[in-house]
């Protein structure tokens, strides 16, 4: 990441410490569930992991540690608290209490993004009331461009900047670009650049990166348009198609 000149860097709680792999309980993958409490192990774990990414990345690398929906409130406690020393950018929570969350976010120092999973401007209002979070994080497919806007105007009110979720491929990517470029309340843009090989065949138009920052492209509308050719050489897997119709 250092070398290929991005400003900051994320990561999913990973079980270095045991069997390497992703520790998400809160979608039965990891283990620790379905009860969601922490034990000691994962957060020394994570200390190890996160000390990791800060040498090899450098002192001036922003590290967010994306912490989803694993923990309640007890453990994403634990959790931050023991970790609120390392200098993170953020703690990415997700929880659907906004009470809850703002007690996380008042006992500790580092900033607290959260709402990736929320949907339109009601559900998102009593997090701002309650200022629950850092940084307002808004799916742009998920609520729409106009919607999207609508959410960030709401977070500029509340003093609170805004952040895409954007985990997926280049069209959203292209989508949320958009989206930052029209915000006055922007703070840093998702972009998931680990892949499958074929990615960069099903649009018209590949997201360029340049010294950390991306470029807007120039082109009407989103700026990119969809391969229909190149999606179809790679169908959804377990999907079988049949000339007879649907069952």
């Amino acid at each position: 990441m250092k070398d290929s000149g991005y400003k900051a860097l994320k990561t999913n709680i990973f079980m270095w410490f045991r069997i390497p792999g992703l520790y998400m309980p809160c979608f039965a993958r990891g283990g620790g569930g379905p009860e969601l409490n922490v034990e000691k192990s994962i957060i020394d774990g994570l200390r190890e992991q996160l000390e990791a990414f800060r040498e090899g990345a450098g002192p001036d690398m922003g590290i967010h540690l994306d912490l989803n929906f694993n923990c309640k409130t007890e453990g994403y406690l634990q959790i931050t608290r023991a970790l609120d020393d390392l200098g993170l950018t953020w703690f990415e929570i997700d929880m659907y209490d906004p009470a809850g969350l703002r007690h996380i976010r008042n006992s500790i120092r580092t900033p607290v993004a959260s709402c990736e999973s929320l949907y339109g401007l009601r559900e998102f209002r009593p997090f701002f009331e309650h200022h629950s979070m850092d940084v307002a994080i808004i799916d742009l497919p998920w609520n729409g461009a106009w919607q999207s806007l609508k959410i960030a105007a709401m977070a500029e009110a509340y003093e609170i900047n805004c952040a895409p979720h954007n985990f997926y491929g280049h069209l959203s990517t292209i989508m949320s670009a958009h989206l930052c470029a029209a915000l006055p309340n922007f703070r840093i843009m998702e972009i998931d650049v680990d892949d499958v090989p074929w990615k960069d065949d099903i649009v018209t138009y590949v997201p360029e990166i340049e010294d950390g920052y991306l470029k807007l492209p120039q082109g009407p509308g989103w700026g990119v348009e969809l391969n229909e050719d190149a999606i179809a050489e790679h169908p959804p897997i377990g999907i079988q198609n049949s000339a007879a119709g649907n069952r």
